[in-house]
């Protein structure tokens, strides 16, 4: 049984070394993968961080660009009147001096120089265009009536029945149009609001009615035969 023990121990031991050798070499293969393909990057990193080698400069030559020397400033002397000789200094009577000192001390305010006036340029006036003359507009030409005045009567037929309108024109227009006669299978109630219509729209193009189609398309072709009378 020992021995049994001894040889279970020992396969435990093998297995366990297989185990870290692998891991071992799973490691060192992601590891190599992982250089390998960050080495070209890490080239380029560290040949930016390169500096730039140094050109010497050929023998003579001077690296630094000359400055200009800047012009030397003329020098300011300040001039002092010579003064004046006794022999040329006009002699004046002494009350004339008098005269001119009593002058100075009673006005000390010196007279204002007198002001130049400037003449102001003279301003163009803007000439203003010609105004082309409008010429009257004439007046439009009346329109003619679309239809004669008068009472006029038309037949509409459909599968259901025919119908009978009545349309009045007064000023050349439709002032009124009714249903005079209804020979359907249903009753022209459904229709009657197509009356107004008519009068609306200056026209025979009205609703369709749900339910009331043959009905419709009757009183539309009466009226169309009426307004026919009417041209």
């Amino acid at each position: 049984m020992a021995k049994a023990k001894a040889t279970k121990g020992r396969s435990g031991s093998k297995v366990t070394n297989q185990l870290v050798a692998l891991s071992s070499a799973a490691v060192l293969t992601v590891y190599s993968a992982g250089y390998m393909r960050t080495r070209a990057a890490a080239d380029r990193i560290q040949a930016a961080d390169r500096s730039r080698p140094v050109i010497p400069a050929a023998p003579g030559e001077s690296t630094s660009r000359p400055i200009a020397p800047l012009p030397a400033a003329a020098p300011v002397t300040a001039t002092t009147p010579a003064p004046a000789s006794p022999a040329s200094v006009p002699k004046t009577p002494r009350k004339v001096q008098s005269v001119a000192a009593e002058a100075v001390h009673s006005n000390p305010i010196a007279a204002p120089a007198a002001t130049s006036i400037e003449t102001p340029a003279p301003v163009a006036t803007p000439i203003a265009p010609p105004v082309a003359a409008v010429e009257p507009t004439q007046p439009a030409a009346p329109v003619t009536p679309q239809w004669k005045d008068g009472t006029y009567s038309g037949w509409g037929t459909s599968r259901h029945g025919d119908i009978e309108a009545t349309v009045v024109i007064f000023g050349g227009r439709i002032a009124s149009a009714v249903i005079s006669q209804c020979w359907t299978r249903y009753s022209c109630s459904w229709v009657a609001h197509l009356q107004g219509q008519v009068v609306t729209r200056q026209s025979p193009e009205v609703d369709y009615v749900s339910g009331a189609t043959q009905s419709t398309n009757a009183f539309y072709y009466a009226v169309v035969q009426a307004l026919a009378k009417a041209k």
